[in-house]
């Protein structure tokens, strides 16, 4: 959209508004604009010419920030807005670009602002879902935690302190970036993270058998956690409860691939063979730079309605994500139809299952199914006849794994 509005001289040192339509379903505003100006730089300073500041207001008049002439283009949006900006949700009607008219030669000025609309949608989302910050065993506040993720082009993480809920109810806002409110609960017979709730526990986190840890767990859920266990077969702390129908999602792949996380994967995958529909999750463990795990390694990513904690565990808990090496690792979409990973399908003999892996270096595919693996030779397959389907690319030469989809199911 485009808007030539002209500033006569009479506006001279004077604030006032132009009336822009907002559409529905508008995830984020982006307002830009130009105009003559014969001297910029030091010479405006000595020389005459234009200056025309901007800010914006919403469809009821609330004031949403201002930066004068600094910036040439300007961003409202309910996750991330330009700095000077507030973050709110986009609802329809008459928005408003407050002009201030500071400087206007005596001819007046056209000023034309371009006007875009970023729409809801479904997008891919890149995170870390276990990291552990100073208010647990880690070096680095939420801040610089956050301030990294974003460097390395995440987009949420979850701290994941041990049997600490403290930092959840003071994380920070960062625009653009999205924090899951997590706790790993640390027992000696085993790590499971609590996700989606600042705190999982009523009381203690402490539980000293089998009934109690299902008690505690079930406590948990009540409240709205989402239960993962961690690192299931760790040679250090593995997951030694007898029950595995404890948790809701496996973690899979934790810090640099190796032989722990090769046996996670194929402990994930005796599960999905019993029957269980668990999502699998990765997340590095990261606790500060001089440590074994590094922040992002691995990722998971996730498609997802909204960059909102809510709408990202959502979605994780579907097993619409895959996990990978990292933020630039391989990229899996898998479709049978209209379903994606984590959906349940009718299998019909004639529908092949989708592969599409987006990756810069060498690689290798394999379709896992409870019949067992095979070479993916295209981006269609015919699964068979199978309970579940999913993809594993690995390293083209040397075998190590690259990424892991989450399966599709089949009735």
């Amino acid at each position: 959209m485009e808007l030539i509005h002209k500033v006569s001289k009479e506006n001279e040192g004077k604030y006032y508004t132009v009336d822009f339509t907002v559409p529905q379903s508008v995830e984020k505003i982006t307002v830009s604009y130009d105009y003559y100006r014969p001297t910029k730089g030091l010479l405006s300073d000595l020389k005459p010419t234009n200056c025309i500041d901007i800010g914006l207001e919403d469809e009821k008049g609330r004031f949403l920030g201002w930066s004068g002439s600094s910036h040439s283009s300007v961003s409202v949006g309910e996750y991330s807005s330009s700095n000077g900006y507030f973050c709110e949700k986009i609802n329809p009607g008459e928005w408003k670009i407050i002009v201030g008219a500071y400087h206007v030669l005596p001819q007046g000025v056209e000023v034309k602002y371009s006007i875009d609309f970023e729409y809801k949608r479904e997008r891919l989302l890149f995170g870390d879902l276990h990291i552990h910050s100073d208010a647990s065993d880690g070096k680095y506040d939420a801040f610089e935690i956050a301030r990294m993720a974003k460097e390395k082009g995440l987009d949420f993480a979850a701290l994941a302190n041990h049997n600490n809920c403290s930092v959840n109810f003071n994380l920070p806002q960062m625009n653009g970036f999205t924090f899951i409110p997590a706790v790993e609960w640390t027992h000696y017979k085993g790590h499971m993270n609590f996700f989606g709730v600042k705190a999982p526990f009523d009381n203690s986190f402490i539980a000293n058998d089998e009934k109690e840890m299902k008690e505690l767990i079930n406590d948990a859920r009540k409240l709205g956690a989402v239960v993962s266990v961690n690192h299931p077969k760790c040679r250090i702390c593995p997951y030694l409860w007898g029950d595995d129908e404890a948790f809701d999602m496996a973690e899979i792949w934790n810090g640099p691939m190796r032989p722990t996380n090769t046996d996670g994967i194929a402990y994930w995958t005796r599960l999905l063979k019993s029957g269980r529909k668990i999502p699998a999750v990765g997340g590095s463990d990261y606790h500060g730079s001089k440590g074994f795990a590094r922040l992002g390694n691995p990722v998971t990513a996730v498609y997802t309605s909204s960059p909102s904690a809510e709408d990202i565990l959502k979605s994780i808990r579907q097993g619409h994500a895959f996990v990978s090496c990292g933020k630039y690792g391989p990229v899996i979409s898998l479709y049978y139809g209209d379903k994606i990973m984590g959906d349940e399908a009718e299998f019909f003999e004639n529908i092949p299952l989708e592969v599409n892996v987006e990756y810069s270096k060498p690689f290798r595919a394999v379709l896992v199914t409870d019949r067992g693996e095979r070479e993916v030779t295209g981006e269609k397959m015919y699964p068979g006849k199978t309970k579940f389907a999913y993809v594993k690319i690995l390293k083209k030469h040397g075998g190590r794994v690259l990424a892991v989809s989450n399966p599709i199911y089949f009735k």
